[in-house]
């Protein structure tokens, strides 16, 4: 009988109280919900690992000359940057469309991609796992780099060497990725199949945001995209 009062109080507490150690709990319970029972329910459904990650670069992100770009096919944005040129920094032009039709990827082809107008800084990508036969070009991919941090970018070459498949991807932003980065951190022009995490199925504006602003405080259960 007093153990049954006990909890018809705890119930009490949890679930009716207005005050705000009650409201701590249910934060406490909604944290722990979510990551033990309901995240890793959807990464089963959805076989990956980490069904939802939080995007927290603008590597994806289409800026207005992209969009320029994407309505006059035949228009070429001129891109300046530096590169070691027999050791000697010196600047250098290309045009944003060059990189990808040098690459086999005109602007219909494009158009037929998956979340082909990108996405933004501080949105939640839903990932569906994906084996690495049935990943097209195109596809939108998080994937592990050299320091174990997730990288969140689109396919633009795939191989096979010995049974196992290799990918190439780019981030979309022309500005910060004019191409696919390699460097002793992260070298995106050789992707293992064993690196990938997951395919990109669906984007929800803005939502990370309340991830990146409050989450980080506590022990998180979703992943940083760059």
């Amino acid at each position: 009988m007093k153990g049954k009062l006990t909890l018809k109080k705890v119930w009490h507490f949890i679930w009716e109280d207005d005050s705000i150690w009650s409201w701590l709990v249910n934060i406490v319970i909604a944290f722990v919900l979510i990551k033990y029972l309901v995240y890793p329910g959807l990464g089963l459904a959805l076989n990956t690992s980490h069904p939802v990650v939080a995007v927290v670069s603008e590597s994806m992100e289409h800026s207005s000359a992209f969009d320029d770009w994407w309505k006059k096919a035949n228009d070429k944005y001129t891109i300046e940057k530096t590169e070691l040129i027999d050791g000697i920094p010196q600047k250098i032009q290309s045009t944003f469309d060059e990189w990808y039709v040098n690459n086999g990827i005109n602007k219909e082809g494009f158009a037929d991609f998956p979340l082909k107008n990108g996405f933004n800084k501080g949105d939640i990508m839903m990932l569906k796992g994906k084996k690495a036969a049935d990943i097209k070009i195109g596809d939108v991919v998080v994937f592990w780099s050299q320091k174990n941090d997730p990288i969140i970018h689109r396919v633009v070459k795939k191989w096979q060497e010995n049974s196992t498949y290799y990918f190439q991807t780019k981030g979309d932003n022309y500005k910060t990725n004019p191409t696919s980065i390699k460097n002793v951190f992260l070298d995106e022009t050789r992707i293992s199949e064993d690196q990938i995490v997951g395919n990109a199925i669906a984007r929800i504006p803005l939502l990370g945001y309340i991830k990146i602003w409050f989450v980080e405080l506590l022990v998180n259960p979703f992943l940083n995209t760059a």
